[in-house]
């Protein structure tokens, strides 16, 4: 039997209005919650990729760094030599060669960016590189001798030479590192690749290093890693003593 729509009780149709409301709601409920979903898994998304791309920037940053750093180094270009004062058992003063390591950029050796550190057996000095105490290139300067008669010139470096003069009153006020060139294509204060310099450390009377005593200078350039150069004095016989 048929009932007619207008013999259907009303709490009848209000039930059925009902669950379809509720089936409504649920469906815009869980889009609510799919599209939440969505949001935060693309935000975790963003943040996972951006970190990775920061950690390989900063990966990239570092080894460009590192070669730099590699790249940018001084070695010695043969043995250290030092001037001998036989009367005194004492070295005046060391003679190290430079060059720029095979494959390497140009170091700078400007005085006010490079330091050089001095120890010994009984001195420390954290910087005896100073202005005037880069000589650059000059037809006057053809060994340690002329670079230290030219440093002398107006105290610009040292004021007084002790490799000629070594009387008690001729050595200098202060222990000092000096560069000069051998080869220098520039004319400037930096050393480039197939150039070739000095550095000459002349000791005050006292900072003398005797024989047996351990000497250590470093060369602390502004890009690349720094040069340290350690030797023993041995029994000084000779005003020309070969350190190695």
């Amino acid at each position: 039997m048929i009932i007619p729509p207008s013999t259907i009780p009303k709490t009848m149709n209000s039930a059925v209005r009902s669950r379809k409301t509720r089936r409504g709601v649920i469906g815009i409920e869980s889009a609510i919650v799919m599209i939440a979903f969505v949001i935060v898994a693309a935000a975790l998304a963003f943040v996972v990729l951006n970190m990775g791309f920061s950690t390989t920037q900063k990966a990239k940053t570092a080894i460009s760094s590192s070669v730099t750093e590699a790249s940018s180094a001084l070695e010695i270009a043969g043995k250290v030599t030092g001037f001998g004062d036989i009367a005194h058992s004492q070295l005046n003063a060391t003679v190290v060669p430079l060059k720029v390591a095979g494959g390497g950029d140009a170091v700078s050796l400007d005085p006010t960016l490079t330091d050089i550190k001095y120890y010994s057996n009984s001195v420390r000095y954290d910087n005896i590189f100073g202005v005037g105490c880069a000589l650059g290139s000059s037809g006057n300067i053809i060994n340690a001798s002329g670079a230290v008669a030219i440093a002398k010139i107006g105290n610009a470096c040292i004021n007084h030479d002790p490799l000629t003069n070594l009387g008690d009153n001729q050595y200098p006020n202060s222990t000092k590192a000096m560069i000069y060139w051998d080869v220098n294509k520039n004319n400037n204060n930096i050393l480039d690749q197939g150039e070739h310099a000095n550095l000459i450390i002349v000791y005050k009377n006292g900072d003398q290093p005797k024989q047996l005593d351990n000497i250590k200078a470093e060369v602390i350039v502004p890009t690349g890693s720094a040069l340290t150069v350690e030797r023993q004095v041995p029994a000084i016989t000779t005003t020309t003593v070969d350190l190695g």
